[in-house]
């Protein structure tokens, strides 16, 4: 099920959220070799991507993931992998591992082929110890849009797959995520958001499960413990 914390705006919102996960991950380290960090992209996070690069851990020991990814080359204006090299892996957080969900040298053309894209990805993946979400004014989250046709196969609770492509209706780009299966494994999972568009879909998706609302899938999940974090 889900917790929220209100803060006062997005700047105590984004340390809010980076001394948590900053917590989570030196719980993992004290138990485990690696920490495995899944982070969303977008413009919403970049605050506490700069936080936590500069938060003292022993990140030599972190691997760095994406949450989604869109399916364009790691140099492109819309790459959650440029804007993470960008702000999060910098200062301290150099020191992290990288766990690609697209490769370096993958072109436009050979990400067509969206069964060797996610082969690619697969290969690479570790099941994230904390994940950090994040939620469209439309209630996707991750990649999970509503209307999208491989939705109901990324929701399924059966699906073996941590990850899936899927072809949003109403944004750009096709993509990779992560599937609701995966992050039900996921211990650690934060869903940050902010604006009062965004709350009040946040309150619509607290009513209950809707496929028009596919965060909502997360939020009242048995298996899956979101503390949400917000700001006006």
């Amino acid at each position: 099920m889900f917790r929220i914390t209100e803060t006062a705006d997005a700047q105590a919102a984004a340390q809010t959220l980076a001394d948590a996960v900053a917590a989570d991950l030196r719980r993992v380290l004290a138990e485990s070799p690696q920490a495995v960090l899944a982070v969303s992209g977008g413009k919403s996070p970049v605050a506490f991507f700069e936080i936590l690069s500069r938060t003292d851990l022993d990140w030599a020991r972190v691997a760095l993931t994406l949450v989604d990814e869109r399916l364009v080359p790691t140099d492109h204006t819309d790459s959650n992998t440029a804007l993470v090299r960008h702000h999060l892996r910098q200062n301290r957080a150099a020191a992290a591992q990288w766990l690609p969900l697209v490769a370096d040298n993958a072109d436009e053309g050979s990400l067509k082929n969206h069964e060797q894209a996610l082969a690619f990805a697969l290969s690479q993946f570790k099941q994230p110890d904390v994940l950090v979400l994040g939620m469209g004014g439309d209630g996707h989250t991750a990649s999970l849009f509503p209307q999208a046709p491989q939705l109901a196969q990324a929701l399924a609770a059966d699906n073996p797959q941590p990850l899936a492509v899927t072809s949003p209706q109403t944004a750009p780009h096709e993509r990779i995520t992560l599937t609701l299966a995966a992050i039900e494994r996921t211990p650690h999972c934060y869903l940050a958001l902010g604006g009062g568009d965004k709350l009040r879909v946040l309150q619509q998706a607290e009513q209950g499960v809707d496929p028009e609302l596919p965060v909502s899938f997360v939020l009242h999940s048995a298996k899956a413990d979101c503390h949400v974090i917000t700001h006006p």
